[in-house]
């Protein structure tokens, strides 16, 4: 009996039943999602012109619209809940865990994710192989290099995530081939990889970046949902400032090309996340600071309020049960100790609910940064990368401290605050926490804090601290170490691939 049960072109991880799965199939010989056809001479064409080869591109963006779960809803829990930024929000079993450190394998968040990430990657890989092997002659070659690039930018970008998360990942280059009772001792363990460690993984991120900065679309002001040039610069500035690859000087070379590109701050900062005047659609898009944006219209909306607040231009939808990502007292303190009301009111709001878990329902405070089903979603903006340069200065071999403090000032500047004082300007662990203090301010409730303690090892300073000054935080389960640098190994995924390995402490 010859086995001929081909994988749907998934890799590794994606195996979501694969143990009730029978290996006893027909051949597949008619048009699917894997293949477009067969040849003659027997060979699979996996797209067969043009016209598929941009419409697999365009999947590739719709992950940026259609599937918020695992790179905007769950980075936001991990980002601001498993840090001092926010509670948990609702009850849930699932989601606790998050504020009080309390995190398993068997997390339900952890395991979609892990899976959701590597469905990326393989929709990314397919275009990778295959599209020099299509011989349409309306795609140039110039055409394929470009959709190529897109492809490896998107590609390092769930990479970024995924070995943010659990540092030591399957890095899948390539697509598994179909699993015949000829080839199945070839092609069966290329489905269950080991994992590559987080130096290998940042090392291919960089690799795909460094060669998708060649041929990939340049800045273009008046559309920042493309994986363009600059997006890819602005992740090597972040993947350079990482520990595995640490280099500051290439951090602030990458910081320059991107301001060199084109993007600067807006004047006013409500105009990154707010409404127009009859609050019916989103105030701004493709601003001047925005890098990589996910966009909605009338018809075609977000719904991410549903998971973290109200839908202002649908006032009552989903909103009769806890919302995730409560901003933590903490958090409005620091806004309230600085005098910061701009960046407050953009990015906490205050409504009465149904519920009081952890405020008096009356006057219940809710993330902001997404306040509507047509918010535009922010993946990069440019004040997160001035900052980025100003950690540089701080941190790197050619210490910088005045050139640091002034960029923090022109971020301080737009909402009103005054400058550092010459004090702090002249101490460098002074100016790391003057930083580590602007950076949370700005970047409240865009998935950067938690990575922003891992990333400058004030992970067991800060969180095993908190809790004793932020009374509305869940008791702490167990204290923050070393191991908690990375989160577990979804249990699901291990029981799946015996090469996996559970990371410390879990």
């Amino acid at each position: 009996m010859k086995l001929t049960y081909i994988f749907k072109g998934l890799c590794c991880g994606l195996l979501l039943a694969a143990g009730s799965c029978s290996l006893d199939y027909d051949p597949l010989d008619a048009y699917s999602d894997v293949t477009e056809g067969i040849t003659d001479s027997g060979k699979k064409v996996v797209f067969k012109d043009k016209a598929a080869v941009e419409s697999h591109l365009k999947t590739l963006y719709n992950q940026m619209r259609d599937r918020q779960e695992h790179w905007y809803m769950d980075q936001l829990l991990i980002a601001e809940t498993h840090s001092d930024n926010a509670y948990a929000g609702s009850t849930g079993a699932e989601i606790l865990p998050y504020e009080d450190n309390s995190i398993e394998g068997s997390n339900s968040v952890i395991k979609r994710d892990w899976d959701r990430y590597l469905e990326d990657v393989a929709r990314a890989n397919k275009l990778i192989i295959h599209i020099d092997s299509v011989s349409d002659p309306l795609l140039t070659s110039v055409e394929k290099e470009q959709y190529k690039a897109e492809a490896k930018i998107f590609r390092a970008l769930i990479w970024f995530d995924m070995v943010r998360l659990w540092g030591d990942i399957p890095v899948i280059t390539t697509e598994a081939g179909d699993i015949t009772s000829e080839t199945i001792g070839e092609v069966y363990p290329q489905y269950f990889p080991k994992q590559s460690t987080e130096e290998e993984a940042y090392k291919q991120i960089e690799k795909d970046l460094l060669e998708a900065i060649q041929t990939a679309p340049k800045y273009n002001a008046a559309d920042k949902t493309l994986f363009t040039k600059t997006v890819a610069r602005t992740l090597l500035a972040k993947v350079y400032a990482e520990k595995p690859l640490r280099d500051y000087a290439k951090v602030i070379e990458y910081c320059n090309a991107v301001a060199a590109d084109g993007p600067s701050l807006v004047a006013d900062f409500k105009d990154l996340f707010g409404m127009n005047d009859d609050v019916t659609d989103a105030r701004k898009r493709n601003t001047s600071e925005s890098i990589l944006e996910a966009q909605f219209f009338a018809g075609s909306g977000n719904w991410c309020t549903w998971m973290f607040g109200r839908d202002l231009v649908n006032w009552d939808t989903q909103f009769s049960w806890g919302k995730w990502v409560t901003p933590s007292r903490d958090l409005i303190n620091a806004y309230t100790k600085e005098g910061d009301m701009v960046r407050f009111n953009e990015s906490v709001v205050y409504y009465s609910c149904t519920w009081s878990y952890y405020y008096p329902s009356d006057h219940y405070p809710f993330m902001y940064k997404c306040r509507s089903s047509y918010s535009s979603l922010i993946k990069f903006r440019y004040a997160d990368v001035l900052l980025l340069k100003a950690e540089a200065l701080i941190m790197g071999n050619n210490v910088d401290l005045q050139g640091a403090a002034d960029i923090i000032d022109q971020i301080r500047a737009r909402v009103g605050l005054g400058k550092l004082s010459a004090g702090t300007r002249a101490d460098k662990n002074k100016m790391l926490d003057a930083l580590l203090h602007e950076r949370r301010l700005e970047l409240a409730f865009e998935a950067q804090r938690w990575f922003d303690l891992v990333r400058l090892d004030k992970v067991e300073e800060v969180m095993n601290a908190v809790y004793a000054k932020d009374s509305g935080r869940k008791a702490q389960v167990y204290p923050y170490d070393q191991n908690s640098y990375r989160l577990p190994i979804p249990q699901g995924a291990i029981d799946q691939n015996e090469n996996l390995i559970q990371n410390p402490g879990y």
